[in-house]
């Protein structure tokens, strides 16, 4: 059996950036280390290729009455800049503290090998295991994973699991662990609003034609109320209730507002009525202004009216709002709110659905729940409560990651997230860690997790 902390160094010195070509080596020595290390466990392995980077999918088979289980990660990693703000090299891995350095660490090489580690240990122990397990590795999560839908149609049926185990998610602290709930869904797009054929003087021809930045600020200015509620009709129609239980869960997370708002840095919080920061972030959608641009934008002035004005919004979206419902209410009301006098052009970027899964107890809990399901949340509750000393919170998240509600609508695939990542590891950042305390808990928590499932009959 590995060692995970060496075999960790190892899987970080792959350098695989799939953003970036120039990494193409590098994303290469990740699937063929991947490929090693299903191997090592016993997996059949096969590679499937895409138009860019190739999907690992290790199998292990058994009786089909058996439960099955579904381990996904992603073996990319982002870029490393700015490289002069690390301690260490990227990709050397570097204990420090407790902490194992460099980049993919936390994200996602570390929290894989947590459930592949403690796979690798349960066979070790039972041979024999009554558990049939799909590991499928991606190599595209940083870039939006777009070959992950045409990859879960083709295998539809291979991926028929009990659950989905994976780690992407974060908790607050090494003693509190996150079973991560729900994700918001999301969409993406480019405003650009165009007037005259190119830029004018101002002193000639100002006066005379609404200026392109006026249009596009008139227009952003009323996507919102003055409470900070989205001012589109029909924009919260589908939100789904939040349940008691989950405020409930949320208080329980001990978070001060003040503390919030000091490492924000702002005055004041802007959020909708009826629903505290740490609330909106997790049950509210939101309608964002990313970027905005138009005009000189150097030193000194240039006194022109610019014929074109931007802007990048996207939208985060709860249960149970669609991307393309949302999109449709949205763009409609842009485009009729836009000056007679210029023109709008809108350009969709990428969605995601939101995500959400009931633990087994609570008053919305499907009927439906599978078994296998509804033993992994009991062990994980059993589990961290054991290993890390108090029990696990059950929230949902603020952020996206659209192949999860990709795994439930394509391929009827619930996930358990057990959140493993801590705001110092520095996701996306410099100097990115994993802690390594957190990471030999959680394979014993997954260790227990995959045996209780193996219990578990259909």
């Amino acid at each position: 059996m590995f060692d995970p902390i060496e075999t960790l160094k190892q899987y970080i010195a792959c350098r695989s950036v799939s953003a970036d070509s120039a990494f193409a080596a590098g994303m290469a020595d990740a699937r063929d280390f991947v490929t090693g290390l299903l191997e090592s466990v016993g997996m059949r392995v096969q590679i499937v290729d895409t138009p860019k980077h190739p999907i690992v999918v290790g199998t292990r088979e058994g009786d089909p009455s058996w439960p099955h289980v579904v381990i996904y990660g992603h073996y990319d990693v982002q870029p490393p800049d700015p490289l002069d703000l690390w301690k260490s090299e990227p990709f050397v891995g570097e204990i420090r503290d407790g902490r194992l350095y460099g980049r993919g660490a936390a994200d996602n090489k570390g929290p894989f090998l947590v459930h592949l580690t403690a796979l690798g240990r349960l066979l070790e122990e039972q041979p024999d295991l009554p558990l049939r397990v799909t590991v499928v590795v991606e190599g595209e999560e940083e870039i939006g994973s777009p070959s992950f839908g045409a990859f879960l149609a083709a295998n539809r049926e291979r991926l028929r699991a009990d659950l989905c185990l994976l780690s992407d998610t974060g908790i607050p602290s090494p003693e509190q662990i996150v079973i991560t709930c729900g994700l918001r869904g999301i969409f993406t797009f480019d405003l650009e609003i165009t007037g005259p054929q190119s830029d004018l003087h101002s002193g000639l021809h100002g006066g005379v034609l609404h200026n392109p930045i006026q249009a596009l600020t008139e227009i952003l200015a009323s996507l919102h109320d003055t409470s900070g509620r989205v001012a589109i009709d029909g924009f919260y129609d589908a939100v789904q209730n939040v349940e008691d239980w989950e405020r409930a869960e949320l208080r329980k997370l001990g978070k001060s507002a003040d503390e919030y708002q000091r490492f924000l840095g702002i005055r004041k919080f802007h959020t909708a009525p009826g629903f505290d920061p740490f609330e909106a972030t997790r049950f509210q959608p939101t309608l964002e202004i990313n970027g905005i641009g138009g005009g000189y934008q150097g030193e000194g002035s240039k006194t022109v009216i610019p014929a074109r004005a931007f802007a990048k919004l996207s939208c985060r979206l709860v249960p149970d709002q669609e991307p393309e419902a949302i999109w449709a209410l949205v763009s409609k009301a842009i485009e009729d709110r836009c000056p007679p006098g210029v023109r709008a052009k809108l350009t969709f970027g990428h969605k995601g659905r939101p995500y959400v899964v009931v633990p087994p107890g609570r008053p919305n809990t499907p009927a439906d729940q599978s078994p296998g399901l509804a033993a992994a949340f009991a062990a994980a509750d059993a589990g961290v409560s054991e290993v890390f000393g108090r029990p696990p919170l059950y929230l949902r998240e603020g952020g996206s990651i659209p192949i999860i509600a990709d795994l439930e609508t394509i391929a009827g695939l619930d996930s358990l997230m057990l959140g493993l990542f801590l705001p110092e590891d520095n996701l996306h950042a410099p100097n990115e860690s994993f802690h390594l305390g957190v990471m030999e808990k959680g394979i014993e928590v997954s260790r227990r997790i995959l045996a209780s499932v193996a219990g578990a009959r259909r």
